[in-house]
């Protein structure tokens, strides 16, 4: 994918099929290197699929026999001298959390990319769910809570319109 962007909406998506009810996303930018987390409290994987899930022939779709999106952010982070981890846990304690580095300052270091219309597109597509954002970067931090949202908007459902454009600007405002 040509954009950490893409892949954070390739990973939410799992997420949001699991069943998760909060996916915590963080991009954390420090000392060179690009941190992403993304967590999830849904139902997890067995540790037979946690094993193969960076082989593209290992999926959960019935459409097709491959799945490209972790194997792919696999190979976007160690070419860059970065790694790919994937933990996750059935039962009790479920959930699922990738954790992709990639060192900055490399040639073949994907950009962010559009992270606000990621976050939209996400928020539009699932309501009902709980989604934590953090970008944290030199000079500044952005921070989106939909359950702080909910709080003060009420009865207002987070997928109108007003409220999307509301989340893309101010993620997106100057800092």
């Amino acid at each position: 994918m040509k954009e950490l962007s893409l892949n954070i909406l390739d990973i939410a998506k799992n997420s949001v099929k699991a069943g998760a009810t909060l996916i915590e996303i963080v991009i954390d930018e420090q000392d060179g290197w690009r941190r992403l987390t993304i967590r999830d409290d849904g139902c997890g994987m067995p540790p037979e699929m946690v094993a193969t899930v960076t082989d593209p022939f290992t999926t959960s779709r019935t459409t097709r026999p491959v799945g490209m999106g972790l194997p792919l952010l696999k190979l976007a982070a160690e070419q860059t001298g970065g790694t790919l981890s994937v933990k996750s846990s059935q039962g009790e304690d479920h959930g699922t959390e990738v954790i992709a580095t990639f060192a900055m300052n490399h040639l073949d270091c994907v950009p962010v990319g559009d992270y606000a219309g990621t976050m939209v597109t996400l928020i539009q597509g699932s309501p009902e769910i709980d989604f934590s954002f953090t970008y944290r970067r030199e000079g500044g931090e952005i921070n989106l809570e939909t359950a702080q949202m909910r709080e003060i908007l009420g009865d207002v459902p987070l997928d109108t319109p007003e409220v999307l454009t509301w989340v893309y600007e101010s993620l997106t405002a100057p800092e």
